[in-house]
């Protein structure tokens, strides 16, 4: 059980899926019409001609050239302009795809074994084919859009970020954000974690080793003194109770703090008291900022093309949409009896802030569906996709649903919110919102992908859950993924207005 058990797994279903999907549906479909002669450009040599369609940079395109260049290294080496556009056809560049979901499946894997060491490699592989069975991510494993390659490289990032590689962790950070821009967010989110971390250990180091130091000096004071005494086992007795002897030294995670202020004062006192080590391993991450700040100014934006349907717009209300999409689909660890009682009691033994809190989110969650809502012209007219059921059968079904689901929206982010306080202080949990917030709140269209990778963090904090719970949401995702996939395939059908196949798509 291990890294190869998950990449044999993803590959078992992914290659012979992605042979069936380019042979039912072979030629470019929905953002692909865009993706695929734009990287096929690149195969010809042609890097000057930019589709002013396309919202992202050309990360995905650079993959795709070195995955053909490493399985045709003759075309690449004689530099046959033609031979090498032949071979960029759309099944091969779906392909891409296939082996970044094997990436995606080691890395959660890695990961798992980093973040929570104790929880032993077969669960680890558990939870790492589990989300890679997450429906969305498994569906686009099989189109060329850069989702499945873009939540590779952001958990490349962090899981070099735990390691305390931040120059590598720098660099896939920079890629990420060429796959797609709003990756800037969690690599300022890593960054600023793994940089608290970082000072915490320095922290840590450096005063064991004074108290080694000093202890070696009074040890040794104490034997030029009795070294003809009969007083060793005073002696022991004090180098007992000595708290380096007890490993009273403990990580981050563990520290106990009596309010939050306390937690934000201790993180900064230890950044500052490592100012110049934390600044040399975090460099990188800031010029990468830099550059960034730089192209948002000459772009006039973060969006590249088609910056008429990509405005950014306040919508306050995809931030609770990923609360209760991450909660529903995360269900056993959110919707059950279990944890409803545990809310209900951490909420007792907090009456007056609980009740104050659920009070001002419950407001804030009817002013952003009620002002903050947003109907993108590309939900309300594209019937391809799951959003556009959703928003006219639940959402918009009565003119007091949207009101009505905002106690679930409150509960589903209690949850998260509660669940992550469990293993990490404070100051990451806020961070965490913080970050979830800004890379969804700009966006005016309501896109599930958009919340994959946050809701693949969650999953790599929340709790470890028994193997049944574990079996039973694998078989739930895997009939979401056969159920979506056979629409797709075996469903098509026509607009009246447009010419075409159409088929259903998440």
């Amino acid at each position: 059980m291990g890294r190869l058990t998950v990449a044999a797994a993803v590959a078992a279903w992914a290659i012979p899926l992605a042979a069936l999907v380019d042979s039912i549906v072979p030629d470019p479909y929905m953002d692909e019409i865009f993706h695929v002669p734009q990287v096929q450009r690149y195969c010809r040599g042609d890097f000057l001609i930019w589709d002013p369609m396309i919202t992202t940079p050309p990360g995905l395109y650079y993959i795709s050239l070195a995955y053909v260049a490493s399985l045709f290294p003759g075309a690449w080496v004689t530099r046959i302009a033609e031979a090498f556009d032949a071979l960029c056809t759309t099944a091969l560049l779906r392909s891409t795809n296939v082996i970044m979901a094997m990436i995606c499946g080691v890395l959660v894997h890695d990961l798992l074994l980093c973040i929570r060491p104790k929880i032993g490699k077969r669960k680890a592989t558990a939870f790492a084919i589990l989300v890679a069975l997450y429906p969305i991510h498994w569906f686009f494993t099989f189109l060329y859009y850069t989702d499945v390659a873009s939540l590779a490289a952001v958990l490349a990032m962090y899981l070099f970020c735990l390691k305390k590689q931040f120059w590598v962790s720098a660099a896939f950070g920079a890629f990420s954000i060429l796959l797609r821009q709003t990756n800037v967010i969690w690599m300022i989110f890593f960054a600023a974690n793994g940089a608290i971390a970082h000072a915490q250990y320095l922290y840590v180091k450096d005063n064991v080793c004074y108290e080694n130091s000093e202890l070696t000096d009074k040890s040794n004071k104490e034997a030029s003194h009795m070294d003809n005494k009969t007083t060793a086992p005073g002696l022991r007795r004090r180098r007992n109770n000595n708290p380096i002897n007890k490993r009273e030294v403990v990580s981050e995670s563990n520290i106990m703090y009596s309010s939050f202020t306390e937690e934000i004062w201790d993180a900064i006192f230890k950044l500052w008291n490592s100012k110049c080590e934390v600044l040399i391993a975090f460099i990188p991450f800031a010029m990468i900022l830099l550059v960034f700040v730089a192209f948002i100014v000459w772009n006039g934006g973060i969006v590249l093309g088609a910056k008429e349907a990509h405005v950014v717009s306040p919508h306050f209300a995809q931030f609770l949409y990923f609360g209760l999409v991450s909660a529903a689909a995360l269900l056993p660890w959110h919707f059950t009896p279990t944890r409803a009682s545990d809310l209900f009691h951490w909420c007792r033994k907090n009456k007056t802030y609980s009740s104050f809190a659920i009070l001002v989110a419950l407001g804030l969650s009817l002013v952003a569906v009620h002002l903050f809502s947003i109907a993108h012209p590309y939900l309300l007219a594209d019937n391809r996709h799951y959003t556009f059921y959703i928003w006219r059968k639940v959402i918009q079904v009565h003119w007091m649903m949207k009101y009505i689901l905002t106690p679930v929206y409150v509960y589903s982010w209690f949850s998260i919110v509660n669940i992550l306080g469990k293993s990490q202080t404070r100051l990451w949990v806020l961070s965490f919102v913080l970050s979830v917030a800004l890379a969804l709140i700009p966006a005016p269209l309501v896109e599930f992908r958009y919340y994959t990778i946050p809701l693949v963090i969650l999953v790599l904090h929340s709790p470890v859950i028994s193997n049944v719970k574990l079996l039973a949401l694998g078989f739930l995702y895997a009939a979401v993924d056969f159920f979506t996939l056979a629409m797709f395939l075996f469903r098509p059908f026509q607009w009246q207005h447009e010419p075409g196949t159409q088929r259903f798509i998440w």
